[in-house]
């Protein structure tokens, strides 16, 4: 009965149903038209195609409300009779036995005293009886949806019609399920945030030059060891944050976009075709190395070159500096401006290219004065990419700039970024309502408004310019 009720079991019966609603319908229509002799209105394999999906979908559907909703409710019935069985205990004593109970019923662990032991004997023949359950629910749905089906397959019915229609709400549904998940994402960065700036001014955090997270703001809650490890009383100035930011993709950029731009420019227009198929897809593998690897290299080769040349010609390079960050993430975007940009020159019409080249232009004029013209909105587009890219990287900014928020425009010096302050601040053992936690995601919805208002300025700029060689 276990191999029955399994997962692996129901999925390979699910198959078996697919197959066959497809099989006895594609059976059926070639049977009526041979029959009657008339014609179908779809190909034959629409027909099965229609079956199995009135087969499948349904039980499909059925199968994922069954997974989320079955479980969660056995486990509350079972945190209900621990509450009974143990009514001294505390609350988060009580979800530490849930959990426990969990594992005793899975028979990872043994059961510490009897009242567990029959717990779990309870919660695993509950289980028992809704897995099963679940398969013959699952069985008889696919039943009916493959009977309903099947008996209104006939030559007349319109099955290329009905599956196509089933293709548009399917990706309609993605499309909205696309929308519903980024509003979820919204949402819960604006709740949050939202909690966070209740207590906290937003004059002080948007203008705010101090920022130091780590010091509770709650009156008689600072103690001797926090302000040792601040040095001061503590801020939320993000002013600092961001600066570090925009100057790290600043330098990522300065180096991605002069190296990436010219090698496509090279491999679209100049490179012979057998030069081509190796610089294109020798430039692609960058974009494939852990970005783990790239703050390997940025911390142990990176920045002590940095710092030694410096100390050649006199200067002060931090060990950890902006520069060395910024110059490896550069190295890390080369690959998408460079596939992006190719693509956007390549699709220049030849005609332009033709043109230009019969009224006497070099190559080269060519390239400057016609085909990176009228590619210029596409590059905008890729340089945006990119760029959001440089925002959003953590790991090399973390391993070669260090966490020390500094106001600076100096690429000497250690600077940190918004997604090195959030991953600091949401991990380890920090109280998740805490003031310190909760300026995490009022750094995320910053950095989230200021990648769209970026966005939208490069999109209005690319349709303005776009405009003047349509």
């Amino acid at each position: 009965m276990t191999f029955l009720t399994s997962n692996v079991a129901l999925l390979i019966l699910t198959i078996i149903f697919g197959f066959v609603a497809y099989t006895l319908a594609h059976q059926r229509i070639r049977s009526h038209v041979a029959r009657d002799g008339v014609k179908a209105h779809s190909l034959v394999k629409y027909y099965g195609v229609y079956a199995a999906l009135w087969t499948l979908v349904p039980a499909s559907v059925l199968a994922l409300v069954w997974a989320f909703a079955a479980d969660p409710l056995l486990i509350n019935a079972a945190e209900a009779r621990l509450r009974l069985a143990y009514p001294s205990l505390p609350p988060s004593f009580l979800e530490l036995k849930a959990a426990q109970l969990q594992n005793i019923a899975a028979g990872f662990i043994d059961a510490p005293d009897e009242i567990m032991a029959a717990e779990a004997a309870a919660l695993k023949e509950s289980m028992n009886r809704v897995d099963l359950a679940r398969v013959l629910t699952l069985l008889t749905v696919m039943m009916i949806g493959f009977l309903f089906a099947f008996l209104r397959i006939t030559p007349q019915l319109k099955a290329r019609v009905a599956f196509e229609g089933f293709l548009r709400r399917s990706f309609f549904a993605a499309a909205v399920l696309a929308i519903l998940t980024t509003i979820g994402i919204i949402s819960s960065l604006l709740f949050e945030a939202y909690r966070f700036f209740s207590e906290i001014s937003m004059i002080d955090f948007f203008f705010g030059t101090h920022w130091s997270p780590m010091v509770s703001l709650r009156e008689g809650t600072e103690t001797a060891a926090d302000e040792a490890v601040a040095g001061s009383s503590g801020s939320f100035g993000m002013v600092p944050v961001m600066l570090g930011t925009l100057l790290v993709a600043l330098i990522a950029m300065l180096v991605a976009v002069p190296v990436g731009l010219f090698s496509a420019i090279y491999t679209a227009d100049f490179a012979p075709r057998k030069v081509r198929n190796v610089i294109k897809p020798a430039l692609e593998v960058l974009a494939g190395i852990p970005t783990v690897v790239y703050g390997y290299f940025a911390a142990l080769t990176a920045a002590p070159f940095f710092r030694d040349a410096g100390m050649l010609v006199g200067l002060d390079v931090s060990s950890q500096s902006a520069l060395a960050a910024g110059g490896v993430m550069g190295i890390m975007i080369i690959p998408f401006i460079s596939s992006l940009s190719d693509d956007v020159i390549s699709a220049v019409p030849q005609s332009l290219r033709d043109g230009a080249l019969g009224l006497g232009s070099t190559r080269a004029e060519t390239m400057l004065r016609v085909v990176l013209p009228s590619a210029f909105p596409g590059l905008v587009g890729a340089f945006l990419l990119a760029f959001s890219r440089a925002v959003g990287e953590t790991m090399i900014v973390v391993m070669a700039a260090g966490v020390a928020a500094n106001l600076t425009i100096n690429p000497l010096e250690s600077v940190t970024t918004v997604t090195v302050q959030i991953v600091m601040l949401l991990t380890g053992d920090n109280e998740f309502d805490s003031v310190k936690t909760l300026s995490a995601f009022a750094l995320g919805i910053t950095l989230f408004v200021v990648t769209l208002v970026l966005n939208i300025a490069a999109l209005h700029v690319s349709r303005k310019l776009g405009q003047r060689y349509e």
